[in-house]
Formats: C-alpha cells, structure tokens, sequence
C-alpha cells in the first residue's frame, strides 16, 4: 500500500515553473504529508519501506500533499537511479504521522552542511478573524538571521533548524532579513501581504558557502478557513524535518520570499520552537 501512496506523492510533483496545487483538507482520520527536497546540487531517488517511491527528485521538488493513514514510514534517500537503498546518502528515517495532522518532511543540510532531515507539524489551528499565521523554517547551512518587520525586530536569532511563529493581522508589510545581532539588512526591505486565515511558511535551504541558497514557501489554510492546506511554491533564487514542532513550485526571487519572514511587527503571538 504506502508503495502506491508514494508514488502518487511522485505523481504529485510539480517543478519549479509549475502552478499549485488545488486545496485539500486533512480528511478525518488521515494524516496529510508533503515532502520538500532541500539538499542543493542532488538528485536523488526516495524508498519507502525499500520500494522506489520518488524518482529523480531534484533539490527544490516538493512532492504531495498527500493523505496518508496514521503510520510510521520508514524513508531512504539514495543517488539517483541506485540499484536499491542499501546505500543512503540520507536515512533510513522513521516519519511517524499521527491522525488529523499536518506534516512536511524536509531533506535539508543542517548548519555545518550535513546531509540530515527534519519533520515538521503544520500548525492548522485557528487563528483570530482577520489574521493570518507566519511560520519562518531556518533549513539551511547558513548563519542565525534575525527577521524584521516595519523597522522592528519580530524574529531574533533564528537558526538552523529551527522555527519561529507570529499570528499577524492580514495586511503588506515591509520586511527585512539581517545577520543576527545585526541591523544592515542582508535581504530586503520588500512589502510582502499575509492573508487571513492562513499558514505562510517560509522555508530557507541550500549553502551560503555555497553561494545556492534558495527559499521554498508553503501556504497552508488554518481552521479559521476550514484547516485545508493549500498550494505550495517552491523553488531557487539563484542566489549564493529529527522531528520538529511545526510543503507545486514557482521560482521565487529570495527577497521576496525571505521577505515574508519578516511580517507582522504587529504580531499577536511569537512562539520560537525546535
């Protein structure tokens, strides 16, 4: 059965000038996972439970949303085209989803750029009316960023791979992403919108050494809209989930799409979590 699952997750695939997904809603009873490729310059194959589920998976792919039934997958990430997943180069990894749950699996380098992945809960409660949530994913081998928003520090210190979180009112804002400790910005400033009743997650990837750094973002509805998740965009900018509390693909510019990081300085709730 998962072996059918996942590829139709494959199926799933969009690349990086394709066009989202349609909405769907975690079903009763089912836990929903999207799997997000953030290991720059490797494509790679996916087995699941030692089938071959995701063929030729490139870095920036995301693959899903898919509703899975409540299970523990063991996932392995091999060079593309391996004869069979004796030979990871990630894994094999135990992903245990939990019933009416939201879930992105990320392959991601860690902050001395090893191979490593992360699991991340997507937070689908409700938000107050007229608010949306900003969720800020650090999944690359780079330094702590401090996110600001409207000239105000909203996220300080944020490293991988960790998370941070903000309940804002829906609106532009005016955001900026500096080293942390710092105030020159080293993205940005760009106005960016956040809208009501939703979960943007902003995720960085790649290597700063390596000069590939990229961003994937994720919008996913909260229960203030009916808790359905919805299309993701994904993809590089050109330029240079270990469980964790907390996934087709368009090309997004990195100030742009860090920018979204720095929402809300207005921000109801902050909550940092690993």
């Amino acid at each position: 059965m998962r072996k059918t699952i996942f590829a139709s997750l494959a199926a799933g695939t969009v690349f990086a000038a394709g066009l989202g997904a349609p909405a769907m809603a975690v079903d009763d009873g089912k836990a929903e996972l999207s799997v997000l490729h953030g290991v720059p310059d490797l494509t790679v194959d996916v087995y699941v439970n030692g089938d071959l589920t995701l063929d030729d998976f490139k870095p920036g792919d995301m693959g899903g949303p898919l509703q899975l039934a409540p299970d523990t997958y063991s996932v392995a990430i091999t060079a593309a085209d391996a004869a069979d997943d004796s030979d990871p180069v990630l894994g094999p990894i135990d992903l245990e989803l939990e019933a009416d749950m939201s879930y992105t699996a990320v392959a991601h380098l860690d902050a001395d750029a090893n191979p490593t992945a992360t699991l991340f809960t997507n937070d689908i409660s409700s938000v107050p009316s007229g608010n949306g949530r900003l969720t800020v994913r650090h999944v690359a081998a780079a330094p702590a960023v401090d996110i600001w928003a409207d000239g105000e520090v909203l996220f300080k210190d944020l490293s991988n791979p960790n998370e941070m979180m903000a309940d804002v009112p829906a609106a532009t804002y005016e955001a900026a992403v500096s080293l942390a400790g710092e105030s020159d910005p080293v993205i940005g400033p760009a106005d960016v919108p956040i809208e009501d009743g939703v979960n943007t997650i902003v995720y960085a990837w790649g290597s700063a050494a390596d000069d590939n750094l990229a961003l994937a973002v994720q919008t996913v509805d909260t229960a203030t809209a009916g808790a359905a998740p919805t299309a993701v965009q994904a993809g590089t900018s050109g330029f240079a989930d270990t469980g964790s509390n907390s996934t087709v693909i368009w090309t997004v510019g990195i100030i742009a799409a860090l920018g979204l990081a720095g929402f809300g300085a207005t921000a109801a709730v902050a909550r940092s979590r690993r």
